[in-house]
């Protein structure tokens, strides 16, 4: 896919574990965990404004798009 998922360098930066964000936003470790290996389809925007106000960031801190990776099937 296209788009790449910061979320494990952006948890590393901060020293936090995916359990800690997990239990600051809220959401399960599992989603989350969806999420940081690139697996997810979808986040919603309230999801992302939670993990930003959690790791004081910015959306683009957390995804970028990457051009050479081969699109995502349906």
């Amino acid at each position: 896919m296209a788009i790449v998922v910061r979320l494990e360098e952006k948890l590393h930066e901060r020293r936090m574990t995916l359990t800690e964000l997990s239990e600051r936003v809220d959401i399960t470790v599992a989603n989350l965990s969806i999420l940081k290996t690139g697996k997810a389809k979808a986040i919603r925007f309230s999801t992302l404004e939670a993990i930003c106000a959690v790791l004081d960031c910015q959306p683009g801190d957390l995804l970028a798009f990457d051009p050479t990776q081969p699109p995502q099937e349906e």
